[in-house]
């Protein structure tokens, strides 16, 4: 078993409309041997009854009793949801907090200790870069990348600096079926399994998207966990990783990729609706990062929440989120604060 620092409270969280599968009781089996917690965030499609041991569920009528500004405003039926599992582990004291769903499986590898300080190459202003290329000699990339940015050469990585890092937002790889697009779908073969390597940090003007099915988060960016609803399902974990990423900047914190800690038995996707849901992404993506890489954020975790409503400002001003979105964001900061 894990031996846990006295002061880590790791949660779980996952937002499911499914009843108990064998990867959510994969889950609450390792939660419970870990003395983790687990949350699962129901929604209308949700079973009525859900039981699990090692599990707290909460269905809508549960999650409308929470006294958070941002359960009242938030849309129901949505993915964006998973943002009240958040703030009921926060309010719980979390200090670690893993985003993952509900058909990724967990190697004994998802229960080892995360160290959020680690000796890693690093990779600084390479713009887009494509990380799967460090863990993968195969043609794929992931889901929100840039397709005019797809056959770009990485750097090599011998000629990367090491150096011993704070890393925050850590993002793990999935196996058999991992987080690609629509495109790569339809036209390449799966399943694909990454290489077992060392982790690569994506530092200062080096972009690349992560996802919300296997990513760390430390206390100190938790602001940063924001899932946006008004926007392309296939888009909400993508947009939000780009508005870490450039927040993170200002905090020297760099996005560490490590190697697949679990891998996925992918759920029923209907890939040309996928690929409809994905197209904001394909055309605006790069867009996305030029003009969030020119917006003027201060220093200081006092205001990070200030940073965190500029960029979706940004994209509010760019008609890819409507201006809803918002509402409910100053929702989730005065709940956040209020905690």
């Amino acid at each position: 078993m894990t031996i846990k620092s006295q002061e880590e409270k790791l949660f779980v969280i996952v937002t499911s409309i499914s009843a108990p599968n064998e990867v959510l009781k994969a889950l609450a089996d390792g939660c419970q041997e870990y003395h983790h917690q687990f949350i699962v965030i129901g929604d209308v499609k949700s079973p009525e009854e859900f039981q699990l041991p090692g599990c707290d569920f909460y269905n809508i009528r549960d999650q409308h009793k929470l006294e958070f500004k941002f359960v009242q405003i938030c849309p129901e039926n949505h993915y964006a949801r998973k943002n009240i599992g958040y703030l009921l582990a926060i309010k719980s004291g979390a200090t670690v907090i893993v985003d993952t769903d509900d058909d990724n499986i967990p190697y004994a590898s998802f229960w080892e200790k995360r160290h959020k300080t680690q000796e890693v190459s690093v990779v600084e202003k390479a713009g887009w870069l494509n990380v799967y290329r460090y863990f993968s000699n195969s043609n794929i990339w992931p889901r929100g990348y840039p397709l005019n940015q797809i056959i770009r050469d990485v750097p090599v990585e011998a000629s990367l600096p090491v150096r011993l890092l704070s890393c925050p937002i850590q993002q793990g790889l999935a196996n058999k079926n991992p987080d690609v697009d629509a495109i790569y779908r339809l036209t390449s073969s799966l399943p694909q399994d990454f290489l077992n390597r060392s982790s690569i940090a994506l530092a200062h003007q080096s972009w690349c998207p992560f996802n919300s099915q296997n990513t760390t988060w430390w206390k100190e960016a938790f602001f940063l966990l924001y899932l946006p609803s008004f926007c392309s399902f296939r888009m909400t974990d993508i947009w939000r990783s780009f508005v870490a990423q450039r927040i993170s900047w200002q905090y020297d914190w760099p996005i560490l990729f490590h190697e697949s800690t679990v891998w996925q038995e992918r759920n029923e996707h209907d890939l040309m609706r996928d690929f409809e849901d994905e197209i904001p992404g394909y055309l605006y993506n790069e867009k996305i990062g030029d003009e969030l890489e020119g917006l003027t954020l201060r220093r200081g975790h006092e205001n990070i929440s200030d940073n965190l409503k500029i960029c979706y400002e940004k994209l509010v001003e760019m008609n890819l989120v409507d201006a809803k979105e918002l509402q409910l964001l100053d929702a989730w900061i005065a709940d956040l604060k209020s905690l």
